[in-house]
């Protein structure tokens, strides 16, 4: 599939990568209300879903998958959710375990390779017998998530028509070290410290397997992946973990379209973050990358950022 041009031109601040993600993540301002909710997985734990719904009685749904330290109630969910109900479109957004306001069960929570629950929340939404068609739509580590649940080695309902990613980390290793950068120390300090919070909070509940001392000495993302993320859910480390969670290990195995948005001016994506080869000679990937937009900093003059609107259009575009 030929790469894609973008017809995404922001003007006057938005063309700074910063100004673009923090405006976008912090004073975005879109007005949802969503009803919650909760259904218990194979495990035993629990996830809890925030629903928007069209006006019609749809047969339509999108499933919305946030990224780190996020949650439904995000803007950027919040914004996908309204575009999809504007095109008469359900919308359920995924809060990961341990995301919304109450601590899940077990001491596992979520990780950037978690496509187990996702598949467990596709099934949920099967059951209730109601919707024909299904898009996936992952934002950050999310999109991560997304991409590995959609070329891993495992069968995938027919209802799902296609998918997208917004900033996706591709390559985590990579990205983590764009993320560690000084130029990105703000952003890299307050992920650490709304880790270590939750970290801290889960010590209490599980005092047998975290030690708040080990949390409170972590100093980077990477130091809470060794501690925690990696070995609480089954890798070896932190290093094992980025090698085997990856999306760029499972992209070429995705059948359905999907549609990739990184922007080129990201500052927590590395080279490795845009599959330009893979998109290149996949049928099924649809690579965009604009010059401007920052990490999901899409930025318009409408109440509709430019993803929303491209991949709206792009599940539009599958439903013939």
């Amino acid at each position: 599939m030929p790469l894609l041009s973008s017809n995404y031109h922001p003007t006057g601040i938005f063309k700074n990568a910063d100004a673009s993600t923090i405006y976008a993540g912090k004073l975005r301002k879109v007005e949802l209300s969503y009803t919650r909710e909760r259904i218990t997985i194979s495990d035993g734990d629990f996830i809890d879903l925030d629903w928007s719904k069209c006006k019609k009685d749809s047969e339509l749904l999108v499933i919305l998958l946030h990224g780190l330290a996020g949650s439904a109630d995000r803007p950027y969910m919040h914004g996908m959710a309204l575009a999809f109900n504007n095109m008469q479109w359900d919308a359920v957004a995924m809060n990961f375990r341990g995301c919304s306001e109450e601590m899940n069960r077990y001491f596992q929570s979520y990780h950037a390779g978690a496509s187990d629950d996702l598949a467990e929340v596709i099934t949920h939404v099967l059951s209730l017998k109601k919707y024909k068609k299904i898009a996936l739509v992952g934002f950050s580590l999310g999109g991560n998530l997304l991409m590995k649940y959609l070329g891993e080695q495992r069968s995938r309902p027919k209802q799902i028509i296609g998918a997208a990613g917004v900033s996706v980390p591709c390559d985590l290793a990579g990205s983590l070290g764009a993320i560690n950068r000084m130029r990105n120390f703000i952003y890299s300090k307050r992920f650490e410290i709304n880790l270590k919070q939750h970290l801290k909070k889960r010590a209490e509940l599980f005092p047998d397997h975290l030690d708040k001392n080990k949390i409170a000495s972590c100093n980077s993302l990477r130091d809470i992946d060794e501690l925690y993320t990696s070995r609480a859910h089954g890798y070896k480390n932190a290093a094992d973990y980025y090698a085997q969670a990856s999306a760029q290990n499972f992209l070429q195995d995705i059948e359905v379209p999907t549609l990739l948005i990184n922007a080129k001016n990201d500052t927590f994506l590395s080279p490795g973050c845009y599959p330009e080869e893979v998109a290149k000679n996949s049928k099924n990937i649809h690579l965009e990358m604009p010059a401007f937009g920052g990490h999901v900093g899409f930025v318009t003059r409408s109440n509709a950022y430019y993803h929303e609107k491209r991949i709206t259009e792009f599940m539009s575009s599958l439903l013939d």
